[in-house]
């Protein structure tokens, strides 16, 4: 009884019906498992980067602003910088969709003012500073101006 059963078993493997074509459950189940398991590492890997984007457009954007406010003071008659960006406006925009808090200029050291600093927040969360004598410092705590 147990050799024909065998028997059987072994001309089904060796003999398979046309109709018992295709993956099993498991194989399905190790592909979707395997697919998670790279979906969970992609994902982070993915909006580190597009963080890190953000950041390099605000870098340059904030970048572009020091340079159209220093400019601003040197073609002014009085050597004075711009009291704020609106009026430098016509040098640089900057993206408004980069920005949580917009960038706010500030001045001082005195009338007309001889020192700037520019903060604003990107919306990933970073704060970004520059002033005259530096380039732009990205930090994920609030910048403030001196």
């Amino acid at each position: 009884m147990l050799s024909r059963s065998l028997a059987a078993l072994n001309r089904r493997r060796t003999n398979p019906d046309e109709n018992q074509k295709g993956f099993t459950l498991i194989e399905l189940l190790v592909v979707v498992i395997i697919i998670g398991i790279l979906a969970a590492i992609a994902v982070p890997v993915y909006l580190g980067v597009q963080s890190s984007a953000k950041d390099s457009a605000v870098t340059a954007e904030f970048d572009s602003m020091k340079t159209a406010a220093i400019a601003f003071q040197t073609t002014s008659t009085t050597q004075a910088l711009p009291a704020n960006l609106a009026a430098i406006a016509g040098t640089i925009v900057p993206n408004a969709t980069n920005y949580t808090t917009a960038p706010v200029l500030s001045t001082s050291g005195g009338t007309p003012p001889t020192a700037f600093c520019i903060i604003g927040q990107a919306t990933n969360g970073h704060w970004v500073k520059v002033t005259g004598t530096t380039s732009p410092v990205v930090t994920p705590a609030a910048a403030t101006c001196p």
